[in-house]
């Protein structure tokens, strides 16, 4: 059975249940990479260009640690996911920066993905299967099973970087964590900052937990139209949970290099102001240390709870 390897990065966090179900479906064998860990950060880094963000470098190390492990790699260009929107730049074209920057690959499945064109994405999974030499409809089938996948999406992320058993408690303050999939759900980057916020009796919500028509609503609370995708869900889902006092403060985990971020933590951070809820934005990269980061988030959480008894007197923002 041949195998089709999948990097544990990027968009990975997005779709990875259809993923796999898909090729599983048509005859082959999934394998991800490892979590990441500092051997993966350190062959991305190695690998890619000095101006890429740290999520870019790392998924080329999780490239490099895939590649004489499987016969295909799959990178699709996800190029749209909503009809006159897009993804960001680096996702699109990371197919070609890992092409240009490691060697011995095996063949790159790198199809389009594009919602701006009428059946785009039915069109990719069928190219897919023309490439592997798979009926379409075979490939048809496998695609209409794969498409249930995505009601698990939720649990299966939570279940990957929360507790077993974890539940929510009414006496905890309950906590907006803010940012990319690709950084919220992979605990290496963000330093375990889920279970971090949970040893300090803290509920931990995420921008997924939101639904996407709730959050696609309230990202329409800006002046120009939001067209990045994943903006609209880290704006939409900030400014519902702060519109209607859902959480008690929001901590932002950005990525050191990212245009978009750098937009969206300014929007955040003003609209947080004006509700006069807590805001934090905690930007990563490569050479972030943890006792840094520790420290903020301890005074970070010391500074809502003490909110409460002394709400004139301590600011919610800066």
């Amino acid at each position: 059975m041949k195998k089709i390897g999948i990097p544990r990065g990027m968009l990975y966090y997005e779709y990875f249940p259809i993923w796999k179900d898909f090729f599983e479906g048509i005859g082959f064998e999934v394998i991800s990479s490892d979590r990441t860990n500092k051997e993966i950060m350190d062959r991305g880094i190695l690998y890619s260009v000095d101006e890429a963000c740290l999520p870019v470098k790392i998924i080329h190390g999780h490239v490099d640690f895939l590649k004489d492990k499987v016969d295909f790699l799959f990178i699709p260009k996800i190029m749209s996911i909503y009809k006159r929107e897009y993804c960001c730049p680096k996702i699109i074209g990371l197919a070609e920066m890992i092409r240009n920057s490691l060697d011995d690959l095996p063949e790159i499945l790198d199809v389009v993905y594009d919602f701006n064109k009428r059946r785009g994405p039915e069109k990719a999974y069928k190219e897919i299967a023309k490439t592997l030499g798979v009926t379409e409809r075979q490939s048809s089938r496998s695609l209409k099973k794969a498409d249930k996948g995505m009601d698990r999406l939720l649990d299966w992320l939570k279940s990957d970087i929360l507790p077993d058993n974890y539940a929510y408690r009414k006496d905890f303050k309950d906590l907006l964590l803010l940012g990319h999939s690709y950084i919220l759900f992979d605990d290496f980057i963000n330093m375990k900052v889920v279970e971090k916020l949970i040893d300090k009796d803290i509920n931990v919500h995420f921008p997924e937990d939101i639904s996407d028509d709730i959050a696609r609503k309230y990202s329409n609370f800006t002046k120009k139209r939001m067209f990045w995708t994943h903006g609209r869900r880290i704006i939409g889902a900030s400014n519902y949970v702060i519109m209607n006092h859902k959480v008690d403060g929001i901590i932002y985990l950005s990525s050191f290099g990212c245009g978009l971020d750098s937009v969206f933590t300014h929007m955040v951070s003003r609209q947080a102001a004006k509700y006069g809820i807590p805001f934090m934005n905690l930007t990563l990269d490569e050479q972030t240390g943890e006792a840094g980061i520790n420290t903020r988030l301890e005074a970070f959480l010391d500074m809502m709870k003490w909110r409460d008894s002394h709400k004139d007197h301590i600011s919610s923002f800066r």
